[in-house]
């Protein structure tokens, strides 16, 4: 069942202009050096102070302009565990883990009805999920590299599929989705991304909201406040999006999950990049209905390789929407906390 629980508040306090930025960075879709399972155990508990800073964001408008807002944190009872992961080992393998489990999704019927047809292309080469009428999430890296926006990220757009004809008449070959490209508007960022990449990358703050400059029409996916490992059915999780190694495809898979951090999920989901950005989500029971209701949970940040006893090792990693979070998002979305309250 899909437990309520009650969101602290994340307040605006102060907006400030910033330069624009150079727009050079290169796309990279496999970061290293990352803070993995290990690193995660000695991190400090976040102060509240910290949280403040770590969940102010940028946001970038369609014409290049920037500003920074300061944020308040309002109704949070801190944690005293920490960033507490369960001791298991990691496997040193690839993208890939054995046999590849991934499926093409072809029929149209599908492909252009939910859930299949929440998952979305971002131009610079990821994938993201529609998460309102006007509202997609991603990951971070798929446009900010740390220190700069990458340089596909000044005329972003997001392609949402379709699958009629062209307008020359020619048509699509079959299972091949076409795209409807929108702009993007705005693009927010939380400020914990800019720092976690400072030195060594912390992918808890791996995640972004952007704004199309028009409403789609279609049925978009709810946020959910990510559960435990113990209270998912079979610690399953599902997630589509554009695999590179498949063009033009729309690619499902689903998993159990091997590990969790307070922020991160790691898994064997087998991915190829492109599908970075990619909304994961769960099956639950609708508290006291028999319905059914899928929710993001996290969102795919990738296959990444990560410093373990001095070696490195790869997993794929997914970052889980927190209620601290899942206020953030949702003041994005809504532009105040009124609507945030439950989660």
């Amino acid at each position: 069942t899909w437990h309520l629980k009650k969101i602290p508040q994340i307040v605006g306090e102060r907006t400030f202009s910033l330069d624009s930025p150079k727009f050079e960075a290169k796309t990279k879709l496999e970061l290293n050096s990352v803070c993995g399972i290990e690193c995660q155990r000695r991190l400090p508990v976040p102060s509240l102070s910290d949280l403040k800073d770590l969940l102010s964001y940028e946001t970038i408008f369609e014409n290049g302009t920037r500003t920074l807002t300061e944020v308040n944190v309002l109704g949070l009872v801190l944690d005293p565990a920490g960033n507490t992961t369960t001791q298991r080992s990691l496997r040193k393998k690839r993208q890939i883990y054995g046999t590849d489990s991934r499926f093409s999704i072809y029929d149209k019927r599908f492909m252009t009805n939910f859930p299949f047809n929440t998952a979305v292309k971002i131009s610079t080469g990821c994938s993201g999920i529609l998460i309102s009428p006007k509202h997609v999430l991603t990951a971070a890296h798929c446009l900010h590299n740390g220190k700069d926006y990458v340089k596909g990220s000044k005329r972003l757009r997001v392609g949402l599929m379709k699958t009629k004809s062209r307008g020359d008449g020619r048509r699509r070959k079959d299972g091949m989705p076409s795209f409807q490209w929108t702009r993007v508007k705005s693009t927010h960022i939380p400020k914990g991304w800019f720092k976690g990449v400072s030195g060594d990358i912390a992918l808890d703050y791996d995640y972004a909201v952007l704004e199309l400059k028009r409403p789609h029409k279609r049925k978009y996916m709810e946020l959910g406040i990510s559960p435990t490992i113990k209270m998912m059915p079979g610690s399953m999780i599902h997630f589509s999006g554009f695999d590179n190694d498949r063009s033009g495809q729309l690619v499902y898979r689903f998993c159990s999950i091997s590990d969790e951090s307070n922020d991160l999920f790691y898994q064997y989901c087998d991915a190829e990049p492109g599908s970075t950005g990619s909304g994961i989500y769960l099956r639950l029971k609708e508290p006291n209905k028999k319905k059914w209701k899928r929710k993001i949970i996290a969102v795919y940040s990738g296959h990444q390789w990560v410093d373990v006893n001095g070696e490195q090792q790869d997993y794929n990693v997914a970052v889980r929407i927190t209620p601290l979070k899942y206020a953030q998002i949702c003041f994005w979305i809504h532009g105040n906390d009124e609507n945030c309250t439950q989660g």
